[in-house]
């Protein structure tokens, strides 16, 4: 008598383990794996689910995009650079692009991370400025939740101040 064939339940369990086995072996490691990119997963997998999005600001001087936005639970690479209406309320810290007094500017709060309150409005915005097309967000409600998060994408990012970290998927005129 024939053996019996392996069920799908044991093939996929075979091949979750070697694949386990398999990125536990690597000598070198990809920008987005290593023990600080396995923490923020950790981190990102234990955010209450709701009603919300978890925003992070991204400035970039003379653009007119607000930042990137992600649901709670979803890795950053997820994330949609989001352009914002303002019609029920400001953005986080409107201030004036280039204050007289010298002190805070717009733009200033790069990198903080928030909790937004709203909705898509299913409409794309151009940013002439950056020469993209974007989501529109309406904003109704945000709340600070860090404002020295880290890195966005990956571990080893540099931002030099002048350029988006990554392409931005159906932005193009």
């Amino acid at each position: 008598m024939p053996p019996a064939m392996p069920t799908r339940a044991v093939i996929s369990s075979l091949l979750c383990l070697l694949s386990l086995f398999m990125t536990g072996c690597e000598t070198g490691s990809a920008p987005d794996s290593g023990p600080q990119a396995e923490a923020r997963r950790r981190q990102i997998a234990m955010e209450p689910r709701g009603d919300y999005y978890i925003g992070r600001r991204f400035h970039i001087p003379h653009t007119h995009f607000w930042g990137y936005l992600r649901s709670p639970g979803q890795d950053w690479s997820t994330a949609r650079l989001v352009i914002m209406q303002e019609r029920f309320m400001k953005i986080p810290y409107r201030l004036p692009e280039q204050p007289n007094d010298g002190g805070y500017a717009y733009g200033d709060d790069h990198n903080t991370e928030y909790r937004i309150f709203g909705g898509y409005s299913g409409r794309r915005v151009f940013d002439p400025n950056s020469n993209m097309i974007l989501p529109e967000f309406e904003l109704r409600r945000w709340e600070v939740l860090n404002d020295s998060p880290g890195w966005l994408f990956r571990p080893n990012e540099r931002f030099n101040g002048q350029q988006l970290l990554r392409g931005e998927p159906g932005s193009a005129p």
